[in-house]
């Protein structure tokens, strides 16, 4: 069977050879690549002998770069964003390029233990043999500090503030205490912490100041320019479309632009010329938003339209996204469309069919 969502160094595992192949730089030590190589993975671009390495993030150079920087220190790294910014996304490809491997992950909720960060116990073996290290279960992080590589955190903020607090120690002085069997775990060259925050999460400020000073925090920001976005978008939808063997054509660049620009001028509280204020709706409308609602209307084009992607697929996804709130969104919703898409040519369209779905 085919996975549904490979993993970043399967998917890119040519990319990745390639690299390595043609990657003559220092490596900090534990790292599978340069920080040169791992940036020019994240970033794209042309090796020496002609081979073309995707672009994985559009956006600053100067953010991966630092990012790249901070996890070759002993300092933490904290990817900070409002949703759907590639926060997630950027992790495991910095994982993949520099550990060779991306399953070393903590998935942050209100109910993370304090035992996902540090190691349990098979209880079955620990009352038949005692406390032993073979009767120990090790987390993530454990296996990271022992075999020197990358762990991810996903929503560290969503963890327990006495939870987090448990990584000081692994953070500050590299070591893992083991008090039920008087012994640690000393971090290996190459062991780090990549973790992901919401900024708009509350709790995001709840760090302690001092698990906060031991992350260098980066914040991906969205995409500056409508271009910039409709390339995001194109290029994250046409790559999942391969993957989910949807039998449609490559949405038009048209119905992506449309798209892009309703979430934009929605964020933003106004058009994209400057001519009229809006009202923002509850939600972020985010890219990795775009990209579901996108996708979710090439589905509907590929199974019960002819395969071509039309406003009348796209019209629920794009309401549902607006509307999240339902008695303030749909007033917000309901404006934009009568002061707005009805009046913009080209997009009558989109009006009629946006209208259907919210009436």
């Amino acid at each position: 069977m085919t996975a549904l969502r490979p993993h970043a160094e399967d998917l890119y595992a040519e990319e990745l050879a390639a690299l390595r192949a043609a990657d003559d730089r220092p490596k900090p030590p534990g790292w599978q690549l340069s920080p040169w190589a791992v940036v020019t993975y994240l970033l794209g671009g042309q090796l020496d002998n002609g081979f073309e390495i995707e672009p994985k993030y559009i956006g600053q150079r100067r953010l991966i770069e630092i990012a790249v920087a901070t996890l070759a220190t002993d300092r933490a790294l904290l990817l900070l964003g409002v949703p759907g910014t590639a926060k997630s996304w950027v992790s495991e490809h910095l994982a993949a390029a520099i550990s060779g491997h991306t399953n070393l992950l903590v998935q942050g909720t209100a109910g993370t233990a304090e035992d996902s960060l540090r190691y349990s116990w098979n209880y079955a073996r620990l009352l038949a043999e005692g406390p032993s290290l073979a009767a120990l279960v090790p987390s993530p992080l454990y296996r990271g500090m022992q075999d020197g590589q990358l762990v991810r955190i996903e929503e560290l903020t969503r963890i327990p503030s006495d939870v987090q607090d448990t990584l000081l120690t692994m953070l500050s002085e590299k070591v893992l205490p083991i008090p039920e069997l008087s012994t640690e775990i000393q971090a290996t060259q190459g062991f780090n912490i990549i973790a992901t925050a919401n900024d708009r999460d509350r709790g995001v400020n709840e760090l302690s100041s001092a698990l906060r000073r031991r992350f260098n925090a980066v914040v991906l920001p969205l995409p500056a320019s409508l271009d910039e976005e409709v390339r995001i978008v194109q290029t994250r939808v046409e790559k999942q479309g391969r993957s989910l063997q949807l039998p449609a054509e490559a949405p038009a660049l048209a119905q992506i632009q449309r798209l892009v620009t309703v979430f934009r001028e929605l964020r933003q509280g106004r058009t994209d010329n400057g001519k009229t204020k809006l009202k923002s709706p509850s939600g972020t409308l985010s890219t990795g938003e775009a990209i579901s609602v996108m996708n979710a209307g090439q589905a509907l084009a590929a199974y019960f339209g002819d395969g071509t992607l039309r406003a009348a697929d796209l019209a629920a996804g794009l309401t549902g996204a607006v509307i999240k709130d339902p008695a303030p969104d749909r007033v917000v919703w309901l404006e934009y469309l009568e002061t707005v898409v009805k009046e913009r040519e080209g997009w009558q369209d989109l009006y009629r069919a946006c209208r259907e779905v919210v009436e």
